[in-house]
């Protein structure tokens, strides 16, 4: 693959990254800096590795696990819209959203797994994989930081229905994810 592919490639794997970041920009009312980064590090740091892990473990994620790929990113982006939608509902205010390390590895897990098959694209075609996987993270991590910005700035809609929509995308993604 020619670097301009692989350009290509970081900006198709990181929209999803984007899409959950700025579904967590619409749901955060506090400590932005250091959510956006936590977020950005998160998917940047998964989209980085799982291309190394596709790479190197080629021939056993094409014939065992690669089937069940969809279904993976389903249930995690699924648990997450969800879990977004019925803190909407929670009468306490001021609560956490779910921004902790759990999450944050659920998020780079399910956001990740397109990269994942990347690295077994990139192994069949002959290239290395250090610069990608770098190239990756770090389109990622920018995508997820424009994303949760993005969400942000839409802050003046009333709290409780972005936070819908925020889970409502995140299951839109695991819905997309099955077909």
């Amino acid at each position: 693959m020619s670097y301009i592919s692989i350009i290509l490639l970081a900006i198709a794997l990181s929209i999803d990254a984007c899409i959950v970041s700025f579904s967590y920009g619409l749901a955060f009312n506090s400590k932005r800096l250091k959510n956006s980064l936590s977020l950005a590090l998160s998917t940047g740091i998964f989209q980085g590795i799982m291309p190394v892990v596709g790479y190197f473990l080629t021939g056993f994620v094409k014939a065992y696990i690669q089937p069940f790929a969809a279904i993976i990113v389903f249930f995690i982006f699924t648990y997450l819209g969800i879990k977004f939608i019925k803190e909407a509902f929670d009468k306490e205010k001021e609560k956490t959203l779910c921004i902790d390390i759990k999450c944050l590895i659920l998020v780079g897990i399910a956001t990740s797994i397109d990269a994942f098959s990347a690295g077994i694209t990139l192994s069949l075609f002959g290239n290395r994989i250090l610069k990608p996987s770098l190239l990756i993270a770090f389109v990622t991590f920018i995508n997820s930081i424009l994303g949760f910005f993005l969400g942000n700035k839409l802050k003046h809609l009333p709290t409780k229905y972005l936070e819908i929509l925020a889970g409502l995308l995140l299951i839109g993604l695991g819905f997309k994810a099955l077909f």
